[in-house]
């Protein structure tokens, strides 16, 4: 057995299915498990999808938004347990993987078609 297919079995049970299928320039709200003292809630993130990396057990997200006219970026982890869910909020229709030209582009030049 190679090292990858010893990895792949050892990942497997922590993979979620649950999850949508996200492509970069969808809108996707993400919701995150905050622990603040003792307490846990679910935090909305909902931005456009930026960057898709890796894949299987490190597949990771980037979304990115403008709060407070301040773009603020932020990586997820997809089979991460401490985010609850994703959902798909808008399909964008791009025609590149990475999409970081975004960070230059303010206002009505950020937005993205929708694909029909």
């Amino acid at each position: 057995m190679s090292k990858q297919a010893i990895l792949n079995t050892v990942a497997q049970p922590y993979l979620k299915t649950d999850l949508p299928k996200i492509w970069p320039g969808d809108t996707v709200k993400a919701s995150v498990k905050v622990r603040e003292g003792g307490k846990e809630r679910i935090q909305l993130f909902e931005g456009t999808v930026i960057a898709i990396k890796n894949g299987g057990i490190a597949e990771t997200i980037t979304l990115r938004k403008i709060s407070n006219s301040v773009g603020v970026e932020r990586t997820f982890p997809l089979h991460s347990p401490n985010v609850a869910k994703f959902e798909v909020t808008r399909r964008g229709r791009v025609r590149r993987a990475k999409l970081y030209y975004l960070r230059d582009k303010v206002g009505k030049d950020a937005r993205i078609r929708e694909k029909r």
